[in-house]
């Protein structure tokens, strides 16, 4: 089986953070752990970027001049396509799906393959215990780029919101950047925040990706460790 890399795209929710950050975390930091040594993960993603500021600003470029053959990128944007500034704001059905459209053909003109990842919910519930949906058409435009190219899609935005359920209103607070004041050192007034993973809620996204790897039945899942 030959060596592969597997590239990731997108925001601060799959982006790899230093030390004075933790437990901030994403889960493009822990999906490694899933893979045998004949996959390299490099994790590209930034914080704060849409699918087009992080084209348009080049942090897509040492991608490019690095993938081959064989590879892969997964490709997870959304949750800053949905903002109003017009560095990142993108349409769900035209701007969002074209921009998605570059990451694709990239990709494939350099012979690697693309992987399309709908953007996880954000941890916020309804008075019923249902999650309120936060992101719009964006996981549906998403969705329908994926079948209109042939792009295999893992539903991360379906799956996060089956675990969220499943677990609750205030047991989901175990995932995100929730800390009380003084409880870490790198955030002394404490987190209350419903967007971003602590390492543990992280490595449990980095689980549902790769559950959608296997359930896709992408050639990558070759590349996991058996169960």
């Amino acid at each position: 089986m030959p060596h592969i890399t597997v590239f990731l795209a997108g925001d601060s929710t799959v982006a790899t953070y230093p030390a004075n950050r933790a437990p901030l975390a994403g889960w493009g930091q822990f999906i490694g752990a899933s893979f045998t040594d004949r996959a390299t993960i490099r994790n590209a993603a930034e914080s704060g970027r849409s699918s087009k500021s992080f084209m348009d600003e080049g942090k897509m470029q040492p991608v490019w001049d690095e993938i081959k053959k064989g590879d892969y990128l997964l490709i997870q944007f959304g949750h800053n396509d949905e903002k109003t500034d017009k560095e990142r704001h993108t349409d769900p059905y035209t701007t969002y799906k074209s921009y998605l459209k570059q990451y694709i053909e990239g990709a494939r003109e350099r012979g690697a393959i693309p992987v399309l990842v709908t953007p996880m919910n954000r941890r916020n519930f309804n008075a019923n215990g249902t999650l309120a949906m936060t992101h719009g058409a964006y996981p549906a435009a998403m969705i329908q780029l994926g079948k209109e190219m042939n792009v295999p899609v893992i539903d991360l935005h379906q799956s996060s919101k089956k675990l969220f359920e499943q677990l609750g209103d205030e047991p989901t607070k175990k995932l995100f950047l929730w800390l009380a004041p003084g409880e870490n050192a790198n955030y002394p007034e404490g987190s209350k925040d419903n967007t971003h993973f602590n390492e543990y809620g992280a490595t449990e996204m980095a689980k549902l990706v790769v559950h959608g790897i296997r359930e896709t039945n992408l050639p990558l899942a070759a590349y996991l460790q058996t169960k």
